[in-house]
């Protein structure tokens, strides 16, 4: 204390006070104030409850209280444990979850849930078990790809998706009833999510098969497509030169046909 108190008249004591108090302050903030990420996790937890509220009035009817699944009874559905966010997000944006009624495919319609609680429900249903999470715009933009990238794109999909979908995405039918849905006027987001969680009959293209690239390429090679016009008149879904030679013969054909049964009624009556 001696040795303090003879030197606190000393030129540089009020600036070491000031540094030792400004040290004080820091530690004393480190230690009580909230964390960022202790807020975050907060923010999560709320919104994983909304979610969890939501889950239990709209969607446990078929898939459970906690997602396990039902496969007994009329009303079944399948268990979202380990589906990820980004399912959910596909499913529920896109309208097709909750189904409008039992059939072979769930439909596209508008969604019953706002943009906040589609994500409070994959919030939730990601609490359950690991799974695919909702990409980041800079997975699925397109914006800034080379020629060559695009170029790549449509090689992708045709190997990987026009057997399903047809060369440009006009969709096509399945068996049993079910379809491959047209891919215009779908968002990047969903085209992407799609790839990555292989809703209903589409196989899953993880990042392992198909990389994030790779789905970007597809997506860019999809909207450019898509922007073009239809140069030769009525596209007629893309189906190609050799079943759409065939639809106009036969309508051809037929409007032949029909004239000429026409012509013979009218040469029956002139009698």
């Amino acid at each position: 204390m001696r040795f303090l108190t003879a030197r606190r008249r000393h030129p540089a004591a009020k600036a070491l006070v000031l540094v030792f108090a400004l040290l004080v302050m820091g530690a004393l903030y480190s230690a009580l104030a909230p964390s960022s990420k202790s807020a975050a996790d907060t923010s999560t937890s709320q919104q994983v409850e909304e979610g969890r509220a939501l889950f239990a009035v709209s969607c446990a009817s078929c898939h459970g209280l906690n997602g396990e699944g039902q496969t007994e009874g009329t009303i079944q559905g399948p268990p979202l444990i380990g589906v990820g966010a980004a399912a959910v997000e596909f499913q529920v944006a896109t309208g097709r979850m909750p189904m409008a009624r039992p059939g072979p495919q769930a439909e596209v319609k508008a969604s019953e849930f706002t943009e906040e609680e589609t994500l409070a429900l994959a919030a939730y249903v990601a609490s359950l078990g690991p799974g695919p999470a909702i990409p980041e715009p800079a997975d699925y933009d397109p914006a800034g790809l080379s020629e060559e990238e695009i170029a790549r794109g449509g090689e992708l999909f045709r190997t990987n998706c026009s057997a399903c979908h047809n060369f440009e995405g006009a969709g096509g039918a399945l068996p049993n009833g079910k379809y491959a849905p047209s891919l215009f006027g779908v968002s990047n987001l969903h085209l992407f999510e799609a790839m990555l969680t292989g809703p209903q009959q589409m196989p899953v293209f993880s990042n392992g098969v198909l990389t994030v690239d790779d789905k970007r390429a597809i997506i860019g090679y999809l909207n450019e497509l898509h922007e073009q016009p239809s140069r030769g008149g009525l596209a007629l879904g893309g189906l190609g030169p050799v079943s759409e030679g065939l639809w106009a013969w036969l309508a051809g054909l037929g409007v032949l046909v029909l004239f000429a049964i026409w012509i013979a009624a009218k040469g029956v009556k002139a009698r």
